[in-house]
């Protein structure tokens, strides 16, 4: 009985990896693409702010803008990947969004980057959620967080390339064809979603009943898997939609979200600007710096991750990074002016907010079931995204007031912190209703 225990899960521990081989790959190298086309406004604003007399305020309301036209669009594309499926949606969204990204390029006025930023929200809209989404049909709850994971570590991975590669693009692409180096950075970064969108249609498949590479013994396991994590969810009304946006969980976890958006987003914008204002004065040493906190942070993502699944914890592992990450802001923002401490604070900030992504998207995904999912998810991101919005907004408007970027990180700082106390207070209530119920 052992024996065959163990084969049956050596045998389960390699369909999923099969499974993993062919999924994942798409899952990084789209997020990578899509964060850095969504971020790299946070190094061209080094050349962009000068070239064109934009302010703080300009920049910080422009990279906030574009998840406007995010959260205004998220729902519906996610609604319309259920009844399209994963591979037309995924194609749509990235050839558009690598489109605009590359008519950045185009941008002189404050209003013309205010439009591009949304339009590219627009574009954008759906991908993220739509992963979530697309990974629940793979993949049970027990095996998700350390795939999701993989978003995120796309996204520290992002930061690397993307503050090495944008630094050398804008410092020794500047005057090619008379264009400025930040034109050249959007341009080059906006192509490869839209190969990636061509390279989606021909590749990606919608379900595991429709992957030619899995046998049927295989589908049928998997399906097993899923019909037997669907069956012990705290489902939301057999997974009705108008049930899910009832449901007050939803909106317990938009708020969390949108507090640690608003601090992922203040590294993710502000990073660049930190390091500059450290004493580094070249668009390319600022990029190569600006890869440190992101791959520190790459390696804490996926062990924490881990480390949540293995214990099967959520709450309590989220809790720890989002309060941990807004110490650090704070840090950040009373000792960022000397290089090294700057570097060292932001590193550990990367590495507990972008590992608190994953976990807290593997908690509404285990209250959310059937359709329920797919408007509930895109609800969670699109109102917790306001904070993306928020965030940058908030500090450019402070820091063109004040001339202090601090300030701005103290009050981002808090509403994180404030975000890992209120998880840590909805699971002790949790645990003291399971208490009673048992006792």
């Amino acid at each position: 009985m052992t024996s065959a225990t163990a084969g049956n899960d050596s045998d389960l521990a390699a369909l999923y990896r099969k499974i993993s081989r062919r999924i994942v790959p798409f899952v990084f190298v789209g997020f990578v693409i899509a964060f850095l086309d969504r971020i790299n406004i946070g190094f061209a604003q080094l050349q962009m702010k000068a070239d064109l007399g934009f302010s703080d305020a300009v920049y910080g309301l422009g990279a906030g803008v574009f998840f406007l036209g995010y959260f205004l669009c998220e729902v519906p594309s996610n609604l319309l990947l259920e009844r399209i499926g994963a591979r037309r949606t995924f194609m749509r969204i990235m050839i558009g969004w690598g489109v605009v990204s590359s008519c950045m390029s185009l941008v002189t006025t404050p209003w013309m980057l205010y439009a591009m930023r949304f339009l590219l929200g627009v574009f954008e809209a759906g991908f993220f959620p739509g992963i979530v989404l697309y990974l629940t049909y793979w993949f049970p709850a027990s095996r998700r967080a350390s795939v999701t994971a993989w978003l995120f570590v796309a996204v520290a991975v992002a930061g690397v390339t993307g503050g090495i590669v944008s630094g050398a693009i804008m410092q020794y692409a500047a005057g090619v064809h008379g264009l400025a180096g930040w034109q050249w950075m959007f341009i080059l970064e906006g192509s490869p979603a839209i190969l990636m969108g061509v390279v989606v249609r021909l590749c990606l498949v919608d379900s595991p009943q429709q992957a030619g590479w899995l046998t049927e013994a295989e589908k049928q396991r998997v399906q097993r898997d899923l019909d037997a994590d669907l069956a012990s969810k705290e489902a939301l009304a057999s997974g009705s939609i108008g049930a899910a946006l009832r449901n007050p969980m939803v909106y317990l976890f938009s708020a969390v979200y949108f507090t640690l958006t608003c601090g992922t987003m203040a590294i993710s914008f502000w990073l660049p600007t930190i390091i500059h204002g450290a004493g580094i004065h070249s668009v390319f040493d600022t990029g190569l710096l600006s890869a440190i906190p992101y791959g520190i942070g790459a390696i804490g993502i996926v062990a924490i991750s881990r480390h949540s699944d293995k214990r099967r914890e959520r709450f309590c592992h989220y809790a720890v990074c989002a309060i941990g990450g807004g110490v650090a802001l704070c840090l950040v923002g009373l000792y960022g002016s000397g290089l090294y401490s700057a570097l060292l604070f932001l590193s550990i900030a990367v590495v507990l907010t972008f590992a608190a992504l994953p976990i807290c998207w593997s908690m509404p995904q285990d209250h959310l079931s059937g359709s329920g999912a797919a408007g509930g998810i895109a609800l969670i991101s699109s109102l917790g995204q306001l904070g993306s919005f928020f965030s940058p907004a908030l500090i450019g408007w402070i820091k063109t007031t004040t001339g202090r970027l601090d300030a701005g990180l103290y009050v981002l700082a808090a509403l994180l912190i404030a975000g890992g106390v209120a998880v840590l207070v909805y699971s002790g209530r949790r645990i003291g209703s399971a208490a009673r119920s048992v006792a």
